[in-house]
């Protein structure tokens, strides 16, 4: 269960990410490998500095609209996942409403609900359900105050996937109280063999939130958008007179010309990923220590440390002796787990389960 009673933090994931210390192979971080401006063909001519961004950036948000198959006033855009996410709860929420959030999850989702004056209720989806969307849990921690439920597909941190019925029930789930059903897709699109059309598609009690940063290596970007109901988007982009006004001409300038390369980094998402998940696949499956739920790709894998309650000493054991960091699991309410990014250079994650598997060897004797 998910506790922020003794906690100066909103997200305490979020604050660990951005001030822990690194070591010499360091598999915590979840973005892809940045793209360069080779990647971008056209990026240095495009740029420009100004220009008429007021509700969006028009071809942005075509764009969006052409790719995604809905109508433009279907889409809005926020700077980043993130920033889309917390958009979307400004336009949803008042203080008081009761947002329904899955835990173990990633921590900025609650963090934001709270900020806003919400209330949180969780509802389980741990390592003793697989880390599976269950509808059956979601009904059970419903209440007719719920106005949010707020999911992640994959799930942060497990990356377990959950199917078009599993999610079609939550949205019925969500119609009978007046909710709506915030489905962040992030860890997604770049994920082969499984169905990557947004939850807003099932109907507009859905809510999807996705960005260029997981998928697509232009996190510097910081391009993020939201697919959802005509009246949802109008109130996200009156929601976003007062919290940023505009996106970044810049970036939304370079964000549009990326959706006109979109396949090409796609590709080039799944020739790091893939590999890298295949490096965690065997690592994991070859060490008897460890267990975990297989997800279909992504970026990160979230094993556990058998015969522990918390992993923590042995995460610092690693950290210390063998400079190989990962994240742990604590942070997102698994505290024998921890996560594993694949995201980045090969040779850093070929190192550093290297290192890994030595400090798990250390660790037994």
């Amino acid at each position: 269960m998910m506790d922020r009673s003794r906690s100066t933090s909103w997200a305490p994931y979020m604050t660990w990410a951005k001030h822990h210390v690194g070591t010499r192979w360091d598999l915590t971080g979840s973005n892809l490998l940045a793209c360069t401006f080779d990647d971008l063909p056209g990026a240095r001519e495009a740029l420009r500095l100004d220009g008429r961004n007021d509700d969006g950036w028009p071809p942005l948000v075509d764009a969006i609209a052409q790719r995604f198959g809905v109508a433009r006033t279907r889409v809005a855009t926020g700077p980043g996942a993130s920033g889309a996410n917390f958009l979307v709860y400004a336009a949803l929420l008042r203080p008081g409403d009761r947002v329904l959030t899955e835990w173990p999850g990633y921590d900025p989702q609650p963090g934001a609900a709270l900020l806003l004056g919400a209330e949180v209720d969780t509802f389980p989806r741990g390592w003793d359900r697989r880390f599976a969307l269950d509808p059956d849990a979601v009904e059970a921690a419903l209440t007719d105050r719920t106005r949010v439920i707020v999911l992640t597909n994959l799930h942060n941190p497990s990356g377990v996937y959950a199917d078009a019925p599993t999610l079609r029930r939550i949205g019925e789930l969500a119609e009978s109280v007046g909710a709506k059903v915030v489905v962040d897709e992030v860890y997604l699109d770049a994920v082969p063999g499984v169905d990557r059309t947004p939850a807003a598609h099932l109907g507009d009690a859905f809510v999807s939130t996705n960005s260029l940063t997981k998928s697509y290596g232009l996190s510097g970007l910081r391009i993020g958008w939201i697919l959802a109901d005509p009246h949802t988007v109008e109130r996200v982009w009156r929601a976003r007179d007062v919290v940023d006004g505009i996106g970044s001409v810049p970036s939304d300038v370079l964000g549009a010309l990326a959706f006109s390369h979109l396949d090409a980094l796609l590709e080039r998402a799944r020739d790091i990923l893939g590999p890298g998940f295949g490096l965690l696949r065997d690592f994991v499956e070859s060490r008897p220590e460890l267990d975990w739920v297989e997800p279909p790709g992504g970026s990160v894998g979230f094993p556990r440390l058998k015969g522990t309650d918390d992993a923590a000493p042995f995460l610092d054991h690693a950290a210390r002796d063998f400079e190989v960091s990962v994240t742990p699991g604590r942070l997102f309410g698994e505290p024998a787990h921890f996560r594993v990014a694949v995201a980045g250079e090969r040779e850093t994650l070929e190192r550093g389960l290297e290192a890994l598997g030595q400090a798990l060897d250390a660790w037994q004797e």
